[in-house]
């Protein structure tokens, strides 16, 4: 399997790794960041997660060398703070998460994450839940497809694909991602299909992260990492699309900014305590150099922040 794992001399660099320290690989993949970070470590440990099987056996063999410096666990990193409890672990030093879906799941045209092959609509990480793409599209009904293809995807033609999917099915259920790009391409006007990006991208994306709750998962995690930092421990997320980063940076911003209430509440209601700084004003994004030799970098941004 090949996969080029998104900005990693920039996570090894704000991570700051502690030789002896703990840290969480929440989104493990193939394990290239966990190779990396493991490197860094003696006397440390550090803990990757994954709902994704396959994943997990390929990093489980790429990361043996490291023996117990490394911990795998199959779960959500939306339970990050479950999993911590579950491993008698309080605090850890740092924590990274790549939100991005791995090469080898888009090239593995039998999971259906692609809308350049023709696959069954399956889209989930985790092979085992029963929710996938065709149930989806399949039963969920149109003001609910348009409502995410809108919100998950920002896709401006949200309604009108909605009511195309709706009206497809009803003649034959949508068994493939062929078909389903075929209902967006015929849907959308020419003007749109001239445009650079692939018609299907936006769609696919909102049905990918309604199928694996990513939106759900992530708030989750943004609510929970950060008290499980200890002073001084970076959070990192690398996000892929707008709506990905527009929650972290909203998280991070409430985490500075501390308490939200009126002034003249007597108590607290809104639960946001000043526990992170940013580390820079701005995401880091790919150079040059990483674009050239990884195209799928391209919309990488990663965030920063301290726990204080």
């Amino acid at each position: 399997m090949e996969h080029k794992s998104v900005l990693l001399r920039e996570c090894i660099r704000y991570l700051d790794v502690d030789p002896a320290g703990t840290y969480v690989d929440g989104t493990l993949g193939l394990g290239g960041h966990s190779e990396a970070i493991a490197k860094e470590l003696s006397g440390g440990r550090l803990i990757g997660i994954d709902r994704d099987e396959r994943a997990l056996e390929y990093a489980r063999a790429r990361l043996a060398p490291f023996g117990d410096r490394v911990t795998l666990v199959k779960g959500n990193f939306g339970d990050i703070g479950a999993i911590l409890d579950g491993l008698g672990i309080d605090k850890v030093s740092g924590m990274l998460f790549d939100l991005g879906v791995s090469s080898p799941q888009l090239d593995d045209a039998g999971r259906g994450f692609s809308y350049m092959q023709d696959a069954p609509l399956d889209m989930r990480m985790d092979e085992r839940s029963p929710l996938t793409a065709r149930e989806v599209l399949n039963t969920w009904s149109e003001a609910e497809l348009r409502s995410i293809f809108w919100r998950y995807g920002e896709e401006r033609y949200a309604g009108r694909i909605a009511e195309a999917v709706a009206a497809a099915r009803e003649q034959a259920p949508i068994e493939t991602t062929a078909q389903f790009v075929d209902i967006i391409k015929k849907t959308m006007p020419a003007a749109a299909l001239r445009e650079k990006q692939h018609p299907a991208k936006r769609c696919f994306q909102a049905v990918r992260i309604a199928v694996n709750d990513e939106m759900g998962e992530l708030e989750r995690m943004l609510a929970a990492a950060p008290d499980r930092l200890e002073k001084g421990g970076r959070l990192l997320v690398i996000s892929f699309h707008s709506l990905e980063d527009r929650m972290v940076k909203e998280a991070i911003r409430k985490r500075e900014n501390g308490c939200t209430c009126p002034p003249d509440f007597p108590v607290c209601t809104c639960g946001f305590v000043k526990t992170l700084k940013s580390v820079t004003r701005k995401p880091v994004s790919p150079d040059m150099e990483e674009l050239a030799a990884n195209p799928r970098a391209r919309s990488a941004r990663l965030r920063i922040a301290e726990r204080v």
